[in-house]
């Protein structure tokens, strides 16, 4: 294989590789190092030597992520607040960064093979892997999300495939615990959004309260840098309260967004903080609501997605 034809074929598996690093580690920074690393890598290796790329590949960033995750951990532990991953942030209906081109010649087809992307990099999913240790969360992924075998996923985190497997076993049960019921169309998430924007606009808590489900979770992330939650609030009418405190306020700027290929909003607050909400929808109602305001995980919000909300947001969501 020649080296143009050793790069062609790593770019073709870089979409599936970013996806992999960005939810072992929920960080799209980090993902994309250890993709680039993992590149580097393959560069000093003898093509020859290796039997299956796309597998090599996946073993190689498999690694890099666990050793991120690692050391991300104990920078979590001295973390300000509540830690929650970096969103990937794109124009709504936009293809996400982080969706394979394989899957995107089959969204036009089958919308359901873009919603099983979208679940795999999900802000809900990704919250919830925070739960797990890295050997856990490194045998969910590879295995359950990627469907690496265990013989491979265990050479990754160094154990023996009826470890990985107890690992796995594990992680998956938590997950499922804390993975929202059932699944909701996009059409859904979109009219639950609207109607959270209209009740906040419209400082209406009776309605929003009905947008809520009744043990909603509240989080926000400000990285200790700009105001944010400390600590996670539960609850409707707590949570209730709390938004209309904040979103009551004319924004700056505000549009529709995807976060994570998912309906969501970014808005500019009246300090000039850049704020991205993500939702979670299940059965007609939000139960679960991260706002991410640390500067440094917003870094790469394209600035052309916020417009001048006129009143609060000119003409609905998502026109």
């Amino acid at each position: 294989m020649s080296t143009d034809d050793l790069a062609h074929a790593f770019e073709a598996e870089r979409p599936r590789l970013l996806r992999l690093a960005y939810a072992t580690t929920g960080s799209w920074s980090d993902a994309e190092d250890c993709v680039q690393d993992a590149w580097l890598r393959l560069r000093t290796q003898d093509p020859a030597s290796i039997r299956n790329l796309a597998a090599w590949l996946t073993t190689t960033v498999g690694r890099l992520a666990l050793d991120v995750l690692g050391s991300a951990r104990v920078r979590r532990e001295r973390y300000v607040g509540t830690w929650l991953p970096e969103p990937v942030v794109t124009a709504p209906g936009a293809r996400s960064p982080v969706a394979s081109s394989a899957a995107t010649a089959r969204d036009a087809a089958d919308p359901a093979d873009r919603a099983t992307l979208d679940e795999e990099v999900s802000m809900a999913l990704l919250v919830v892997l925070e739960r797990l240790s890295p050997a856990q969360r490194v045998a969910f992924v590879l295995h359950d999300v990627f469907g690496l075998p265990f013989e491979e996923v265990g050479d990754v985190v160094g154990r023996s495939p009826a470890a990985v497997r107890q690992l796995a076993s594990r992680a998956r049960k938590d997950v499922e615990a804390g993975r929202p019921r059932g699944r909701t169309s996009r059409a859904e998430q979109e009219r639950v959004v609207e109607a959270f924007v209209a009740a906040c606009a419209g400082d209406d808590l009776p309605t929003l309260l009905g947008l809520l489900d009744p043990d909603v979770t509240l989080r926000g992330d400000g990285g200790g840098k700009v105001r944010a939650l400390r600590h996670p609030v539960q609850g409707a009418q707590s949570v209730g309260e709390v938004l209309l405190s904040y979103l009551r306020n004319r924004p700056r700027g505000a549009g529709a967004v995807d976060v994570n290929g998912s309906p969501g909003l970014a808005l500019v607050d009246g300090s000039g903080v850049l704020t991205v909400l993500a939702f979670t929808v299940s059965d007609g109602r939000i139960v679960a609501l991260d706002i991410v305001r640390n500067p440094d995980k917003l870094s790469t919000v394209p600035a052309g997605l916020l417009d001048d909300p006129g009143p609060w947001w000119p003409t609905g969501y998502g026109r």
